[in-house]
């Protein structure tokens, strides 16, 4: 299983980078887990290349919480209108409802 993002309707890690693949999404979206946003800045990788083993190259996203936003910084993909993304910003409390709504989506562990 892979994770998508999806940003104004458009798969971020497609759009950034076709050889990636999203990482597993358990680890990503669970609660305090990377992609839950703190005052610090940090790093997240999203998707590594695709093969039988992920490759070395990793995408990431840069994740930190600005007052009551949510900020990714870090990307480089075409908007819907072809020009570069570099940032992207989420209201928190949409942000963290839709990381709890994909989380509960996913398929219990075995």
């Amino acid at each position: 299983m892979h994770t998508h993002l999806f940003v104004d309707g458009l798969d971020v890690i497609t759009r950034s980078d076709s050889r990636m693949a999203g990482l597993a999404p358990g680890p990503l979206l669970r609660p305090g887990g990377p992609l839950h946003p703190t005052d610090a800045p940090r790093t997240v990788a999203v998707a590594a290349e695709e093969g039988p083993d992920p490759g070395p190259d990793r995408l990431t996203v840069r994740v930190r919480l600005r007052g009551g936003t949510v900020v990714w910084s870090g990307l480089m993909y075409p908007g819907p209108d072809d020009m570069v993304v570099e940032e992207v910003r989420f209201r928190l409390e949409q942000y963290l409802g839709e990381l709890e709504r994909a989380r509960a989506a996913l398929p219990a562990p075995p």
